[in-house]
């Protein structure tokens, strides 16, 4: 089991639940596929605080992952699964046979010395986990991730720790995919997936147990709108959890954005007309 306790011998400890993952590799990162990661504090050019609770955390390497897969029918051995700190999911160095290497997100199930492909044809043997084909030719009821919106693009879909998305039916020029959101939405056949699923699905049943592993992540503290004062948000004052404003309105943003229910996506968004049904299980106006 990934998921780790350690015996209550401090407050620490006594709630937390760590993501122990052994199987890892514990070497450092292909040096050719990373980049700086300078970090912005949540501030803009102008050194303006643009993204709020931004800041600090540990040094971090941006690692490079192949969502193309544009190196074709030719085989590639999986030389070792990876902790990627820029991402919930683990990723995969795999090394083609022309000896280019690349970092892939990892699937569950995918293990170091597994031989994967990329191509556009394949016979009923060849949809194993981690291999990657245009949708057009994928069996419905596949579990796929890391799937184009735009062909060749690259994955923009389904990259998440323990998510995946399900081919339902290649119908009327279309692929009808079913979200991990729930989500049901049109996608262009040509547009290429990975089979399987993301592994490390364990990372969201993590509890981090102290507030000084959140800074290591580069998150910092966060005070609640009804805690402050009716001048600093418009969820603050009242004396405790009044009617008046501390709480018992709906909840907004300082700026009075509502946080909870008010839909954000724009009605006249191109993609709108690609989503059959929304992930609340309503469909979009106009489709019946």
């Amino acid at each position: 089991m990934p998921l780790k306790s350690t015996r209550p011998l401090t407050p620490t400890q006594r709630f937390t639940t760590l993501n122990h993952q052994p199987t890892l590799a514990k070497k450092r990162p292909e040096r050719a596929l990373t980049e700086a990661k300078p970090k912005t504090g949540g501030r803009n050019v102008y050194g303006r605080i643009t993204s709020r609770r931004r800041g600090g955390g540990h040094k971090q390497l941006y690692r490079i992952i192949d969502y193309k897969r544009d190196i074709m029918d030719m085989p590639a051995r999986v030389q070792s699964i990876e902790y990627d700190p820029n991402r919930s999911a683990n990723i995969a160095l795999v090394a083609y046979a022309s000896g280019e290497k690349r970092y892939i997100i990892a699937p569950n199930e995918l293990a170091v010395g597994a031989t994967i492909i990329t191509s556009n044809t394949a016979n009923r043997n060849d949809f194993i986990v981690g291999n990657n084909y245009p949708l057009e030719i994928i069996p419905p009821s596949t579990r796929i991730h890391a799937v184009e919106l735009v062909p060749g693009r690259g994955a923009q879909l389904a990259r998440s720790a323990g998510v995946a998305a399900v081919l339902v039916a290649i119908e009327g020029g279309f692929a009808q995919l079913k979200m991990p959101s729930g989500e049901l939405r049109l996608v262009h056949p040509k547009c290429r997936a990975t089979i399987g699923e993301v592994g490390n699905s364990d990372h969201g049943n993590q509890k981090l147990g102290k507030a000084g592993r959140n800074r290591w992540l580069g998150k910092r503290p966060r005070s609640r709108g009804m805690a402050m004062n009716p001048v600093d948000h418009p969820n603050g004052g009242g004396n405790g959890k009044s009617k008046g404003g501390g709480g018992r309105q709906h909840l907004m943003s300082p700026w009075g954005q509502l946080a909870k229910g008010f839909p954000t996506r724009r009605r006249s968004k191109t993609s709108n007309s690609m989503i059959i049904v929304h992930h609340n299980g309503r469909k979009p106006r106009g489709r019946k």
